[in-house]
């Protein structure tokens, strides 16, 4: 706050008719009280020690120094708490293209924010160690593609910043040299013999002026500077009386001055950012300070005007802080109900891909909502943004693992399904229809019973085993379309054959009939399918006129069969021996299955007890003991057949 003086000197002031313009020593950031009386110096005051220059409260650092040299600027207030380091580094990046003292803020808190993520990459990494077997002491921090690209653009914003700081510092080394310069000037001027005040006045205006256009010195030296400066002013204006003429011209001035800053400082009443108010506030009290003194009369009005327009910048400064207070209060609470919001949406494990899909949409939307809603107490910003991400975070790690898992599973299904399909593929060109139709249902059921595979590949994949089975089922229905066709024409045939077995004249030789009726059962056996439901029948009708044909013929069942196997063996052709091989070896197994049936049979004929239904069963098995036994009198024969073809087969390989 700038020093009052006292009512003995403003008499002095008003009372002196010749006085020099004095200049103000620096004002204090904040606006004084009141504003000092302006004194005209005598030449008892040039003998006063000189006025000392204000020092600020507490060091600045260096870039604040900076700042502060600089034209007015308003940093933006960006938010970048929801940046991944990828997106740090690209704004970090961008920024760079600015002038340095204009990213301060904004450069600390990409650092913050990056700080913060690089602990949690390098807690996931060391977790992640831990996971897979590996000790706390084999921890290594990491230095990725990412960190070293946010390193290289710190390093180059450092470089900066230091040659800024260069810059800055040489230009205050200059100015010091050129404030040294207009103090040997003074030196000069005040020991001059010049008799024309209005010359030295002059002269004394020219340095003045340069003097305040000269920027700003090493810190260390502006106090020194300051004080030599009063002094030197002191000195001269000891020694010269400059004219009241001249010192209202100055007081009118200086006047015009200040009633211009005053009308400044009321516009920034009305603007919209109070950022910028406050910033051109400051401004303009550093302003203030340099002008000169004004006339008594106007001094305390025109003091008060300026101190009432600071005072409603500062009243509108502290409204803003207070809503802004209360906003980011309100904010807190919002984003506390989005936090628990997504505890609900999280708090139960989705068992279908379509709730986690509505679980994931769920909560991207509140993601949405949380950056449409302004920022929250510094304090808990940090808390409350991790609650909301580690909520986030844990969803995701938690549907990754398990549409993994569903990958897997669907993958292994998707494999099972191409065996199915190469299977039915494989049965879809089979003509035994029965066998081929019951495997491709069975494919059918273990298809239904193998669980879902990627939605891409679905259909494709069900399009191609259906296409087999209808491919084989198309078959099969256009084979036994054609054979329906064959049977009715067969029909016909088989019933010509037993309308010419009923009419045909046997004669007297046994052999030649027998060789009819063995070439009646050819003709029947060559015949293809009739249809089934006369099959039966018709099978039954031939069979009878057959045996009828027999026991007129005097020819023994048995007999017959035994022609017709020889027929069938002489029919083999080139297949002769493979099939007396077969046959030999079902008749083998067959006679040893009768024989074994015959003895239990015979062995639980003694269990009986005598009654009239033991009588019954006994007849029924005695019955079946005796066709049993002619059975395998007829195996006997068969294999004694076979037994002759063979002998006789190894004579003819012998004569060859």
């Amino acid at each position: 706050m700038e020093e009052n003086l006292t009512p003995n000197d403003q008499n002095n002031a008003a009372e002196e008719q010749q006085t020099p313009v004095v200049e103000n020593t620096p004002m204090q950031e904040t606006a004084p009280a009141e504003e000092p009386q302006e004194q005209d110096p005598e030449p008892a005051a040039a003998e006063a020690a000189p006025a000392e220059e204000s020092r600020p409260a507490e060091e600045k650092s260096e870039e604040e120094q900076t700042e502060k040299e600089n034209t007015p600027f308003v940093e933006p207030d960006t938010d970048y708490s929801s940046m991944g380091r990828e997106e740090l580094v690209g704004a970090f990046e961008a920024l760079l293209a600015d002038e340095i003292p204009h990213i301060k803020n904004r450069v600390a808190k990409i650092r913050a924010r990056f700080a913060t993520l690089e602990k949690e990459v390098e807690a996931a990494a060391f977790a992640k160690l831990l996971e897979e077997g590996g000790k706390k002491e084999d921890y290594q921090q990491g230095n990725d593609a990412v960190s070293q690209a946010y390193n290289k653009i710190y390093n180059t914003y450092r470089r900066k910043r230091q040659e800024y700081h260069d810059a800055v510092e040489a230009t205050k080394q200059k100015n010091l040299q050129a404030k040294e310069e207009i103090l040997e000037k003074l030196r000069q001027l005040i020991d001059t013999n010049e008799e024309s005040l209005k010359k030295v006045n002059d002269e004394f205006k020219v340095l003045q002026d340069r003097w305040h256009e000269i920027g700003e010195v090493p810190h260390e030296k502006m106090n020194d500077l300051w004080q030599q400066y009063h002094f030197l002013l002191e000195q001269l204006f000891g020694k010269m009386k400059i004219n009241r003429e001249l010192r209202n011209l100055d007081m009118k001035r200086n006047l015009e001055q200040k009633i211009l800053l005053c009308e400044q400082a009321e516009e920034l009443i009305v603007e919209t950012s109070v950022q910028k108010a406050t910033k051109v506030a400051q401004e303009l009290r550093a302003k203030w300070k340099e002008i000169g003194p004004v006339p008594v009369e106007q001094n305390e009005e025109i003091w008060q005007r300026f101190c009432n327009a600071m005072d409603k910048v500062e009243e509108r400064k502290r409204e803003y802080f207070e809503q802004r207070k209360e906003e980011y209060e309100n904010n807190l609470l919002a984003k506390q109900a989005l936090i628990a919001k997504a505890e609900e949406l999280t708090a139960t494990t989705p068992d279908s891909i379509a709730k986690w899909t509505e679980t994931s949409n769920a909560l991207d939307e509140l993601l949405k909502m949380w950056k449409t809603i302004g920022p929250v107490p510094r304090d808990v910003n940090e808390e409350t943004w991790s609650k909301f991400k580690g909520i986030l975070d844990t969803h995701y790690a938690q549907k990754k693992e398990h549409f993994g898992q569903l990958r897997d599973e669907q993958a292994n299904n998707y494999n099972r399904k191409i065996d199915l399909c190469l299977k039915a593929e494989a049965i879809a060109l089979r003509e035994d229809w029965k066998k081929a139709t019951d495997e491709l249902l069975e494919l059918q059921k273990e298809w239904k019973s193998i669980g879902p595979v990627s939605r891409k590949v679905s259909d494709k994949i069900w399009k191609r085993f259906r296409g087999a089975c209808d491919q084989f089922f198309e078959r099969k229905t256009a084979y036994y379309n054609e054979m329906h066709g064959a049977e009715k024409d067969n029909l016909e045939k088989k019933r010509a054959i037993i309308e010419e077995l009923k009419a045909f004249q046997f004669g007297d030789n046994k052999e030649e009939n027998i060789n009819a009726i063995k070439d009646f059962q050819r003709r029947w056996m060559e015949i293809g399918y009739v249809p089934l439901a006369e099959k039966e029948k018709l099978q039954k009708e031939f069979r009878a006129v057959i045996d009828g044909h027999f026991e007129k013929l005097k020819i023994s069942a048995r007999e017959a069969e035994e022609n017709a196997f020889r027929e069938r063996l002489r029919n083999a052709g080139e297949g002769a021996v493979r099939f007396a091989s077969h046959e030999q070896e079902e008749l083998t197994k067959k006679l040893e299955q009768l024989t074994n049936d015959v003895r239990l049979w015979e062995n639980n004929m003694g269990f009986f007890s005598q009654s009239r239904q033991a009588d019954i069963l006994k007849q029924e098995l005695e019955h079946k003991i005796q066709n049993t036994r002619q059975e395998i009198a007829l195996i006997k024969a068969k294999l004694k057949i076979l037994k002759e073809a063979a002998k006789n087969q190894q004579t003819k390989e012998e004569t060859k």
